[in-house]
């Protein structure tokens, strides 16, 4: 690549970067399954980390349903946004705005996924009773995060066709 396509290339990135909420032209906002597949893959990594991470220390710390699930919905949050947050910020992007685009891009993602699968993982007789050596737990859990990702994936669609959701912030992880 010469020297004036690299320049080109770059200026081009840092005009897309002032504005989290504008659709690049490459599909970002087209609302294929392909697209929304991939926005919710990326929304399970985030809730699949804070899940584990969650349900790990509360049945570690012998904490109750309610406590465990609260604590795993948090952290479902952090690490689901922080995922969002990382590619944006190390483009430059300003933390307020960074921190914007996040919130709208992922939470509606993050709620849904995380009330389908807590709903399974409480509708598995003893999955939450079971011990982190279980298979039921850990069974139970991926067939509640696959099933949430099932879900979640139309969607993301919807939202994306309309240029919302993840559409605001494609063009930052790919």
């Amino acid at each position: 690549m010469s020297q004036h396509e690299a320049e080109a290339q770059q200026h081009d990135h840092h005009q897309h970067s002032h504005n989290p909420g504008q659709r690049r032209q490459s599909g970002a906002g087209d609302g294929s399954w392909r697209t929304a597949a991939s926005a919710t893959l990326h929304c399970l990594t985030g809730c699949a980390i804070g899940e584990v991470l969650g349900l790990v220390l509360a049945t570690w710390w012998g904490w109750s349903d309610g406590p465990s699930i609260a604590l795993a919905v948090v952290l479902a949050f952090v690490f689901g946004y922080a995922l969002t947050l990382g590619p944006m910020l190390r483009a430059g992007l300003a933390v307020g705005a960074a921190v914007k685009a996040a919130l709208a891009a992922d939470t509606l993602s993050i709620l849904v996924m995380e009330i389908v699968d807590n709903a399974i993982l409480l509708a598995i007789p003893g999955a939450m009773a079971a011990g982190l050596a279980s298979g039921l737990f850990w069974g139970a859990l991926a067939v509640a995060l696959a099933i949430a990702f099932i879900v979640t994936v139309p969607v993301n669609r919807a939202m994306i066709a309309r240029g919302k959701g993840h559409a605001v912030v494609h063009q930052y992880h790919h």
